[in-house]
Parts: structure tokens; C-alpha cells; sequence
């Protein structure tokens, strides 16, 4: 073992040639905080960011008007608003807000620009209809923008969390899913290869590596071999289980809001019958899968949001594992022995998501399914789900916070490339109480309108819950204060650091 003392010595007699040369060491110049991810982001650009990870690396680069506190009620971040009228919000860039980091100042005609950009058709952006109501945005001065609405949103400013971009950037086509400017507390330095992104942290210089490492085996053994310093969450409970025995790394849990479900192309003659739906809803044990494969490190969901969310459904009861249940629906369906539901069941090619599928499918067969599950790499897998090239899947929603979430994941008007409703729910029903949740006076009104929607859901069925998943931080000795949040972001980063 190395002897502290003689490193504090040779530490000490570096640091007098140091300013001897006329040097000082700065953090630019410190080893990088290298961060584990399981998936690399998809895209840097924040108008078409909807994976995890994306969305996670992207609340480090750039800034938002609003952020959410801990009551997941809207708060200001990079500006504070009025509301002028039911249909007119004002924006009040904050004073002291940071620059983007090619250095310019950050106004109001970059927020017009950025949603302008979010708002056009041409563009494709999947968070377009969750601003369908805007109809103008007009720039007061460089502090102050403007939105009007068509139509009263009591939600309006909790929408508004795009990062905001240049806007000569945004004209030019500037290449922002890989080339990122921002005005985040972090700064994009490279992505030169593949699997590993480089940022900035601003206020200390710190530089951090961002590594994907697909395999949960080789990141524990890169953490455990100082290869890396942090890991967050897509790791197996007995992996977890197993780290908290060794010396080396530290451990810590916290609950998390991730929404697991089971997905369907409701267009498809088999899963597109909500008796078949139901069925699987039956046969998934989810409390013995939680209890002996989760490590009791997850909670039984029925809906999106949390029963503890302000627009939650408490009195929604979760689907029980009923396999005479099952059977009798999958018999009412036109189903028997001689005649089985046969279903693709499409997963990550992630070590834990195919075991996790392969049990779910040794469940349904009891049932009387015939489930042949197809394992892919991340960009195969999500891609094949974003364009409707599924018959069932597994994934989960994360970070979700406002209640609009179900506009952009079962409207009618959401089908690709309109929002998230790949599974091409049609239901005028929902759509109604969406519409008119979005119009309610009030939100106690709002909330109620949102619990009668989640009822109607869980009738339909589009998705079948299954659980929300617990948050987990691996992290070397030394690597301090990283603090987990419920929706799993990454913010933590904002404040992690080396002792000593």
C-alpha cells in the first residue's frame, strides 16, 4: 500500500515547482468524472429529445424557462412570468442568467427562435403538440417574450421547459444534435467517439466523461477497477446486492417515479383486442417479479403518474395476477390450446431487460400465450418502437411531471409523428377528457377531469402497468455529493466532486 504520507510529500514539492514555473493547477487540468451510462443519447437537439438519456443529458447543456419544485408544481428557471390575461403569459428573462457557451447573451429572441422552431410543422418535433395552443410569440425587448394562447391552459408555463438555442444558430441549421451551445450549467466540449460524450462543468471547470457502457457486468467491473466514478440506475437488484458486500464502492438508494408498462400496436389483429390485452394484464405476476427478480427495489403502478401526484389517481386499483382470469378472457377472445395467441415481444438488448422479458414471457405462457421475445441493441430497439414496428414491448417513461403527459402519449391527434402515441390509441372518449381537462377553470377541476381520463385508460387499456422503479447510485470512495432525484435526472452532476 501506498504511504499517504510520501504522497502528501511528492504532492507538496509538485505544487512548489508549480509556482516556482509561474503554474497554477486548475480543475480544467483535473482527471475527468467519468459517469457510466447503460445508453448513449440519442440526440443533443432539444426539440426532438424523448429518450431517458437525452432528455437527462440535456438539462445539463441547456437552460429552460421553468423547472418543476418539489411539489412538481411549475417554477421559474431561466425566466419568471405574469399571467397577463387567461390566454396571454409574460416572460421576464432572469437578470445574472448565464451566456451560451460560444459566449452570447442569452435573450428573448433566442426563446421566440427556439419555439418557433418547436412549433413548425416542417420540423418534425415531438413536443409540437403539446404546444398546439400557442398561437403568436412576439418579443417585448431582449428581457421580455410573450405567448398567446388559442385557448385558456392553466398548465401553459410547465410546458415550457424546451432548452433554449441561438437563434442564428437555429437559422443557419447548425448541427445541434451533435454539436450542442447551450447556456446549462454544463458545456459540450466533443463526441468524437462513439459511446463517449465530453462536457464542461462552468462554474468550476470540471470536465466529465460520459461513457455508455451497454453491459451492466463490464460497468460494475469498470467502476470496481477505478475505471469509472459514478454509475446511475439499469442495474439488476443481485448486481446492486452484490456491489454493497464489496469494499471499494459506495451504494445508495432512493424511490423513483420511472413508469415500467408493457406496450401495444393496438392496430394489430392480436394485441389490438383489449380482451388480449387484459389477459396479459393477468398473467403478469408483478408482485413475485418485484420481490424475488427486483430485489423489492420497485412499487406495483397503475397508471403514468404516481397516486402521491397532484392530478394522480389514488383510488385506481392496479390489475391483479389472475390466471384463471387470463384464460377465460384469452377463451372469450376466440382463444384455446389448439389455437394460441402468438406475440412478438420486443425489449432492449440490455442483460436485465431480456431477463425481465424472458420471465414475463414464461408468465404469459402459463396463461396460454406463445411469446417469442427479439432482444436488439438501444437505437434498433427504439427505433423499431417509435415507428410502430412492434406487436408488444417493454420500456418505461421517466421524469414525468405534468399531466399532459397524456395528450402527447394517448390523443388520437399524437400518433407519430403528432407525440408518443405509438401504440395508435384511437378512443374519442379520451381524447374528449383530455380536451377537457385542458379547458377545466380550475386545477382542483383539472385534477378531477385527469383522474376520470386515468380510469378511462386503465379501461382500454393501451398500456398495462407494471411498476415504478427505484433510483440507484454507484459511486468510487471520494466521489461526494451526488444526490439522487425521483425522476432519475442527472442533476446531481451540477454539484459531485472529488474530497480531498
Amino acid at each position: 500500500m501506498q504511504n499517504p504520507l510520501s504522497s502528501c510529500l511528492r504532492l507538496c514539492w509538485f505544487a512548489v515547482l508549480l509556482v516556482a514555473a509561474g503554474c497554477t493547477e486548475t480543475n480544467e487540468n483535473a482527471s475527468p468524472i467519468r459517469f457510466g451510462l447503460a445508453t448513449a443519447p440519442v440526440t443533443l437537439d432539444p426539440r426532438f429529445a424523448t429518450d431517458a438519456t437525452s432528455a437527462r443529458v440535456n438539462r445539463l447543456i441547456y437552460a429552460r424557462l421553468v423547472d418543476f419544485d418539489h411539489t412538481l408544481r411549475p417554477a421559474p428557471s431561466l425566466a419568471t412570468w405574469s399571467k397577463l390575461s387567461s390566454i396571454h403569459y409574460r416572460f421576464t428573462l432572469r437578470d445574472g442568467r448565464r451566456a451560451f457557451s460560444h459566449g452570447r447573451p442569452v435573450t428573448a429572441a433566442d426563446v421566440k427562435a427556439t419555439y418557433d422552431a418547436v412549433l413548425n410543422p416542417e420540423q418534425g418535433s415531438p413536443h409540437r403538440v403539446s404546444l398546439k395552443d400557442v398561437t403568436a410569440i412576439e418579443v417585448v425587448d431582449d428581457q421580455t417574450v410573450d405567448f398567446r394562447l388559442g385557448a385558456p391552459d392553466l398548465l401553459f408555463p410547465g410546458k415550457l421547459v424546451i432548452g433554449i438555442m441561438p437563434a442564428e444558430l437555429l437559422e443557419q441549421g447548425h448541427p445541434f444534435n451533435t454539436r450542442p451551445i447551450g447556456s446549462g450549467p454544463f458545456a459540450f466540449v466533443d463526441w468524437t467517439q462513439e459511446g463517449l460524450l465530453r462536457l464542461r462543468r462552468l462554474k468550476d471547470e470540471q470536465s466529465f466523461e460520459l461513457l455508455r457502457v451497454a453491459d451492466p457486468n463490464t460497468r460494475v467491473l469498470k467502476i470496481l477497477n477505478d475505471e469509472l466514478d459514478l454509475l446511475q440506475g439499469d442495474l439488476a437488484p443481485e448486481i446492486v446486492d452484490w456491489l454493497s458486500k464489496r469494499e471499494g464502492v459506495e451504494i445508495a438508494r432512493g424511490r423513483g417515479t420511472k413508469f415500467a408498462y408493457l406496450g401495444f400496436n393496438l392496430d394489430d389483429p392480436v394485441v389490438g383486442d383489449v380482451r388480449v390485452r387484459r389477459a396479459i394484464a393477468h398473467a403478469v405476476d408483478r408482485a413475485t417479479i418485484i420481490r424475488h427478480v427486483m430485489g423489492a427495489a420497485a412499487r406495483p403502478a397503475a397508471s403514468i403518474l404516481t397516486p402521491s401526484h397532484w392530478a394522480g389517481a389514488p383510488d385506481l386499483e392496479q390489475i391483479p395476477f389472475d390466471l384463471a382470469e387470463s384464460r377465460r378472457l384469452l377463451k372469450a377472445a376466440g382463444y384455446d390450446d389448439s389455437r394460441r395467441p402468438h406475440i412478438i415481444y420486443k425489449t432492449s438488448a440490455a442483460p436485465f431487460r431480456i431477463r425481465l422479458a424472458t420471465i414475463i414471457q414464461a408468465q404469459l405462457a402459463r396463461a396460454g400465450f406463445d411469446v417469442e421475445v427479439q432482444s436488439n441493441d438501444w437505437g434498433t430497439f427504439y427505433g423499431d418502437v417509435k415507428a410502430g414496428r412492434f406487436q408488444m414491448y417493454s420500456l418505461a417513461w421517466v421524469g414525468i411531471k405534468m399531466p399532459d403527459i397524456f395528450r402527447y402519449v394517448f390523443h388520437s391527434d399524437s400518433i407519430p409523428p403528432g407525440g408518443a402515441n405509438r401504440g395508435r390509441l384511437r378512443d374519442p372518449m379520451i381524447d374528449q377528457l383530455i380536451e377537457r381537462a385542458e379547458r377545466a377553470p380550475t386545477l382542483e377541476g383539472q385534477a378531477r377531469l385527469y383522474r376520470e381520463l386515468q380510469h378511462r385508460v386503465h379501461t382500454a387499456l393501451p398500456y398495462v402497468p407494471l411498476w415504478y422503479e427505484d433510483n440507484v447510485r454507484v459511486s468510487r470512495p471520494g466521489v461526494e455529493g451526488y444526490r439522487l432525484n425521483t425522476d432519475g435526472n442527472y442533476d446531481g452532476l451540477k454539484v459531485v466532486g472529488r474530497s480531498g
